[in-house]
């Protein structure tokens, strides 16, 4: 479809502080934009609303807060006058086998990638209904595909997948567009710390190609600015993920035989580290402090 002038709508993108959501602030804003950045890290989000060429503001906000996120609403359509764009992009992650798992952890996972994409919607819908917006939430290669060690991930990624298009069927006659974003390995925090754990590391590294293969921020928020201007049902990060969608159905019976193979491989190997604990990369990191601090 013909693409949707950027200049002066207003996006709101959560997880605005690092990695995805900073720059797709900044690349929206590059083409007009006027953003309202949402996340747990004050000082970050200061930098970045400091660096974008148009009009900025940002909220310190934890997503899964109902009450945190429905004052943002409120406040950004009194700063701004409307909402056109909202990206739920916060997200946090950790790994390892699920019997092991750390139980807040695994809990978090669902709580903030789940939920806090449903308080987000739920807070700025109304708005998007009467600009006649656009909601995208990200999601991810976990989302198409199981994998063993990210159970939560998966689960939640896959939770937010279909709300999103669970949602499109009932808002789409109200003039509102939902997109869901895919991404594979990309080169952000969240990935770099979820590496920092060598046999999640190695797993990954055994994966068929290109699914072990990290990619490059820049040319996947691109694809997503791309997503964003066409108000696109299906945003892919990587040109290969749109082809995962047709064989998606087979990917539970390929992934349980050769997971079973890989977890013997690494058993003892996790049985010596003990596995992924806490939530990974400087975004988890920062959940976490704003909780033990809240």
């Amino acid at each position: 479809m013909a693409r949707w002038s950027l200049q002066g709508r207003v996006a709101v993108v959560t997880g605005a502080a690092r990695g995805v959501g900073a720059l797709l602030a900044r690349k929206l804003a590059a083409r007009g934009a006027r953003i309202a950045l949402v996340g747990l890290e004050p000082d970050e989000l200061e930098k970045v609303a400091a660096a974008l060429p148009t009009e900025s503001a940002h909220w310190h906000a934890d997503v899964t807060d109902h009450e945190a996120m429905s004052r943002v609403a409120r406040e950004v359509g009194e700063r701004f006058g409307t909402v056109d764009i909202v990206v739920a992009n916060a997200g946090v992650a950790t790994g390892g086998p699920f019997v092991d798992s750390d139980e807040s952890a695994w809990r978090r996972v669902i709580e903030v990638n789940l939920l806090g994409s449903v308080t987000t919607a739920r807070a700025f819908l109304p708005a998007l209904i009467e600009s006649r917006g656009y909601l995208l939430q990200i999601a991810s290669l976990a989302s198409i595909t199981p994998a063993p060690m990210m159970t939560a991930y998966c689960a939640s990624k896959s939770g937010v997948e279909a709300f999103a298009h669970s949602l499109r069927a009932e808002v789409g006659h109200q003039g509102v567009r939902v997109g869901v974003g895919y991404l594979s390995w990309t080169d952000t925090d969240m990935v770099r710390g979820a590496d920092q754990d060598e046999v999640m590391r190695d797993l990954r590294g055994r994966l068929p190609w290109p699914t072990n293969r990290t990619y490059p921020l820049g040319p996947a928020v691109d694809r997503i600015v791309a997503g964003i201007e066409r108000r696109s049902f299906h945003v892919y990060g990587q040109w290969w993920l749109r082809g995962m969608q047709s064989v998606r159905g087979h990917l539970p019976g390929i992934i349980g035989r050769v997971g079973e193979r890989e977890m013997r491989h690494f058993a003892p190997r996790l049985a010596a580290s003990g596995g992924v604990r806490g939530l990974v990369g400087a975004g988890g990191a920062a959940d976490e402090k704003a909780r033990a601090e809240g």
